[in-house]
């Protein structure tokens, strides 16, 4: 009997050696993984909603208003960058959408050159 309590009790204690651990993955989880996880789905629903005139920048830091798509399947878009010069890039090249500021800027730019 005194051999089956001492045994039980050493495995109590063993579980809670693993404890720290436990929680060191789940902080990890709730800090990292799942805020990363959030960011990628909204980008992806961002992505998916981009429809033609909106103002888009690319991965290598190209800024250009949609133009249109191409294939049935939408996956390339027609990127116009310049008044005659349009591109065909990714969907999955896309980083983000420009915000209004950033297209104030260019045209300030532009006008004092």
């Amino acid at each position: 009997m005194k051999l089956f309590l001492f045994i039980q009790s050493a495995q109590g204690a063993g579980l809670m050696a693993y404890f720290p651990f436990i929680l060191i993955l789940a902080i990890m989880y709730f800090l990292m993984i799942r805020p990363q996880a959030k960011r990628q789905k909204e980008k992806q629903e961002m992505i998916q909603a981009i429809k033609k005139g909106d103002k888009i920048v690319t991965i290598g830091g190209i800024h250009g208003t949609v133009a249109g798509f191409k294939g049935k399947d939408g996956k390339a878009i027609l990127l116009q960058v310049d008044s005659n010069t349009k591109i065909t890039i990714n969907r999955a090249s896309i980083s983000s959408l420009a915000n209004k500021d950033d297209a104030s800027q260019n045209e300030i730019i532009q006008e004092n050159s």
